[in-house]
């Protein structure tokens, strides 16, 4: 395969090592090296079924940005956001660079972050294990065969799961490490099996990179309606970003992180990295439909070893199983992975409080507060004693992954939104009837009855209340949708319970955006929910669209 091979090798990165390179390999072939290697099995259907040891997540807690001169007044620096000195980022790429020369083989994969081609960067990824590399190939964007040979990296990733990190040596908190150098351009991940930590090194790259240049960088599904308009869905892990978008009757542009710029919304990815957990071929059918396809590879899913059968519902190694796969293994994908800008802003929650309404219509100001918000609610652990779902709120929906204030982010979709017109609605995909333990899961079914009609707009026509705790509208009613979920309060048994439960949860975004106050202009802070509206509880005014 020596016309995957590019010109542009690892010794004009001053890469050396004395071990096999694998170029650019493609499924088939990376597959059976993860096989041969003994890194995963396949399943019954022809999936690689593989095991991230330890790690079943993001380590947020062991990435670190180097502070120097291009970051010093550019990063936001704190606890996600945590800095690594120039002295010692270069002990620990010297580490690195002495340990690619003791391995046996290394893959390596050219590919394209971004799908606009005007905004993509090239990132060249160096694996140890085979099963990584078919990620990242996976995940990213594809080049042709005939763009292989020129490919000059622009950035590198080094992920080498038998590297072990030294606090004292290399500046980490542990002997986990992911650290990310924007000056060298390149990213280390060390002693991790998680597959996750390359996908979102890159869209960390992007997030810091696009808003340079007017691009607004977003943790976002979309697609594109039968009328040509895109939707965009807003929204953290688990609340339905992947589920949602993956619509048969829409096309899907992406799963999970995208750019807005003046002429469209484009994929970063070539690939989607779906929640396995509980999945069914009834609730999810396309995404059900990837696990039986060779090339998609599933992370910590239960196999039974004689059957070969798999079990989504065991989530006894982890809640947080996973399936990547190439976006074109769901139907009706956009051939370019790009659509128009967006039309309607979707953002979802899963309120594990019960709460919030299953959908809200927002104002720009609402639409500015939200995303700054970026709420949703995990529910009840696993923990003795913990009872009571948490609070969670992750600045522009992906906090973990924005390296620049989040003005920066929220001042960009301002401006988008104010060029663009676009509608903005807030999806709630948590509880209704009850908070969790007491009330149910929104019903899938209605839910995507409500979008639908935001989307095809058929819900500005109908009759909407002003919702006495956050002020957005509500609707009413909905044709084909069980009018009683609309107002989250009559769905709970004691009406006395939910006032208190959502008085705990407006205080609880009043606490949280304190610290959005001096940097939003008046309109913003008046989007927030008013304590002092849900004295009296009174039936909300009706008003019509």
């Amino acid at each position: 395969m020596t016309d995957r091979v590019p010109l542009s090798g690892l010794e004009s990165q001053r890469i050396a090592t004395g071990a096999e390179i694998y170029w650019n390999l493609t499924t088939a072939p990376l597959v059976e090296h993860a096989i041969r290697r003994g890194e995963g099995r396949l399943t019954k259907d022809g999936a690689l079924l593989v095991d991230t040891g330890k790690f079943t997540g993001r380590s947020v807690k062991d990435k670190f940005v180097v502070r120097d001169a291009t970051t010093e007044d550019t990063i936001n620096w704190g606890a996600i956001n945590q800095p690594m000195s120039p002295e010692h980022w270069a002990n620990l790429k010297t580490d690195f660079l002495a340990a690619l020369k003791d391995q046996d083989e290394l893959y390596v994969a050219d590919l394209f972050g971004g799908s606009q081609p005007e905004y993509r960067v090239n990132v060249r990824v160096i694996n140890q294990m085979a099963w990584h590399n078919l990620f990242v190939r996976t995940l990213l964007v594809r080049p042709k065969v005939d763009e292989l040979s020129g490919f000059i990296p622009e950035y590198t990733i080094i992920n080498l799961p038998s590297f072990k990190a030294d606090p004292a040596r290399h500046g980490s908190r542990s002997d986990t490490v992911i650290a990310v150098n924007l000056t060298e351009k390149m990213i280390l991940i060390g002693n991790t099996e998680y597959s996750g930590e390359m996908k979102k090194g890159v869209f960390g790259l992007l997030n810091f990179l696009l808003p340079a240049e007017g691009v607004m960088p977003m943790h976002c599904s979309a697609n594109i309606g039968a009328d040509g308009k895109s939707a965009i869905f807003f929204g953290l892990s688990g609340t339905g970003k992947t589920t949602l978008s993956a619509d048969a009757s829409r096309t899907l542009i992406g799963d999970d992180e995208h750019g807005w710029s003046d002429t469209a919304v484009f994929n970063f990815e070539g690939g989607c990295y779906a929640k396995m957990i509980n999945l069914s071929a009834e609730g999810e059918p396309e995404i059900y439909a990837t696990t039986k396809m060779f090339g998609t590879i599933l992370e910590n899913v239960t196999m039974d070893g004689e059957t070969r059968e798999l079990d989504f519902t065991d989530a006894s190694k982890t809640e947080n199983t996973r399936g990547a796969y190439p976006i074109e293994f769901i139907p009706n994908t956009s051939e370019k992975n790009l659509g128009p800008p967006p039309s309607t802003i979707i953002f979802l929650t899963a309120d594990a409080f019960g709460v919030l309404p299953p959908i809200a219509r927002l104002t720009p100001d609402q639409a500015m507060y939200h995303f700054l918000s970026g709420y949703t609610a995990k529910v009840a652990g696993t923990e003795i004693g913990v009872t009571e779902p948490t609070a969670t709120f992750s600045t522009c929906f992906g906090a973990a992954f924005m390296p620049r204030p989040p003005s920066v982010y929220g001042n960009l979709l301002k401006k988008r939104i104010a060029e663009g017109g676009a509608e903005c609605w807030l999806v709630n995909t948590g509880w209704t009837g009850g908070k969790y333990g007491v009330g149910k899961r929104m019903p899938i079914k209605e839910t995507r009855a409500l979008l639908n009609a935001a989307l095809d707009g058929s819900l500005n026509n109908a009759e909407f209340r002003k919702d006495p705790n956050f002020g957005f509208e509500v609707p009413v009613s909905v044709p084909g949708v069980d009018t009683s979920i609309l107002d989250p309060r009559g769905t709970w048994a004691d009406p006395a319970e939910y006032d208190a439960t959502a008085a705990k949860l407006v205080d609880l975004f009043v606490e949280n955006f304190a610290q959005f106050a001096d940097q939003v202009d008046e309109g913003v802070r008046q989007a927030a929910p008013k304590a002092a509206q849900r004295q009296a509880q009174q039936v909300p005014t009706q008003t019509a669209a």
